[in-house]
This record gives structure tokens, sequence and C-alpha cells, in this order.
């Protein structure tokens, strides 16, 4: 059941003066790849895919939680392209053609699509995938704190990257609980013999050395066509 409650989740959405380009710029966390949409859409998905009440219950709150920041960018959006349609600055967007408000477009007026959707049946390798979702979502609000144009509309960004971190902190510690923030081996399919080698593949230069591929974790061939041929 979802019941939709008639005010904005932590922070209000207030801003000084409409622009209308901005607020295009806004729909990549709309209808864009990292957007809130995404986001909620895939959390809520990926919840039936453990077990695990207490994982599952995460996914469903935070996805929750990301319904309720798409609410936020929409009424950001719709704040910045009200009773502005007559202005250049309006007519010089996307909102001259769809009308103002959020639509399923991002910031170069692509329309959102599944694709956008990582998730794969595998609860280790959705929160993986969340962590990442995150990490990218959590990039673009920082270009549009960058960009934005008021105090009110920066306000409101900042709280939802730092939502996005939230967010990954609590998926981290759910891998973590399961002991899998740092195993690699998460399937059922045993790996062959090879798991443990650093191929150097740049033949040029000085060859990098870092905990990557150091020799207590790998076994490390300087010269993979050398090694073949023997």
């Amino acid at each position: 059941m979802f019941i939709h409650k008639k005010e904005v989740i932590a922070k209000s959405v207030n801003i000084d003066e409409p622009n209308p380009k901005f607020a295009q710029l806004l729909l990549e966390q709309f209808g864009g790849a990292t957007g809130e949409l995404s986001a909620a859409l895939q959390y809520w998905v990926q919840s039936f895919h453990t077990e695990d009440p207490g994982i599952k219950d995460m996914l469903q709150d935070i996805a929750t939680e990301e319904f309720s920041h798409l609410e936020m960018i929409g009424k950001l959006i719709e704040s910045h392209t009200m009773n502005v349609d007559q202005t250049e600055a309006f007519k010089s967007t996307l909102f001259a053609v769809r009308g103002p408000g959020p639509h399923f477009l991002d910031s170069q007026g692509s329309a959102w699509n599944a694709n956008y959707l990582n998730e794969g049946g595998s609860v280790v390798r959705d929160l993986r995938a969340n962590i990442a979702a995150e990490a990218g979502a959590r990039q673009t609000y920082e270009q549009l704190i960058k960009l934005a144009p008021d105090s009110g509309t920066k306000e409101t960004l900042v709280h939802l990257l730092s939502r996005e971190i939230a967010h990954t902190k609590m998926f981290m510690k759910a891998l973590d609980s399961m002991g899998k923030l740092t195993d690699p081996f998460f399937g059922e399919i045993q790996p062959d013999e090879t798991v443990d080698i650093y191929y150097n593949m740049s033949s040029n230069g000085t060859d990098e050395r870092g905990p990557w591929n150091n020799e207590s974790d790998f076994t490390y061939i300087a010269d993979p066509l050398k090694a073949k041929s023997h």
C-alpha cells in the first residue's frame, strides 16, 4: 500500500526566482539515467530478490524515500518553470514544447526508459550496483549544486546529495552484514586457476605496481606473451 502525504520529506522546496534553463538541467534527476525515478524503481524491484527480511525492508524503505525525492525534484522543476512561459529563457528550453513542470525526459530531451535500471536477481550483485548508482546520482547533484541559481535550490540539492551518501553507507553496511563487502566471490560457480593472476598488459614505460597487483594476492605476469609461449 502506498499513501501519499501532501508534504515533502525532510526539506521544504523554496526558490528565490524561477529559472527555466536550470529547470532543464534538473530534468536529469527526474527522467535521467541517474535520476530519482530510476533509483526508486530499481531498489523496489530488487527488494523481491532477497529472502532476508531486514535487507528487503531496507530496500523498500530507500525506494520509497527515492519516490519522495522524485517529488522534491518535480516541485523544483515546477517552481522554476512557473509563470515564465512568455520569457525568452523559457522559449529556449524543452518546456517551450512540453509545457511547464517535470517530464519523463533527461536534460537533453531523451525519454526515460527501463534500460537505466540495474537489477539481476542476486542481492549481492544488486547492492553493489546500487552503490554505483548512488555514486552517479551524487556526482550529478554535485554538478547541479555548482550551477544552482539561488540558495533555496542549492539547499534542497545539498539535502538530496546528502541522502545519496547515506544510502551508499546503508548498502555498504548491508553487504558487510553478509560478509560480502569486499568478497568478490558471490556466485555459485567456482572460478578457475586464473582468478589470482594479474596480467601486465602495458608493454611500454614503467610498470605500475599497487595493491591491485601485489605478489601476496596475485601472481604477477610481467610479460603475458612470453608466458603464453611457454
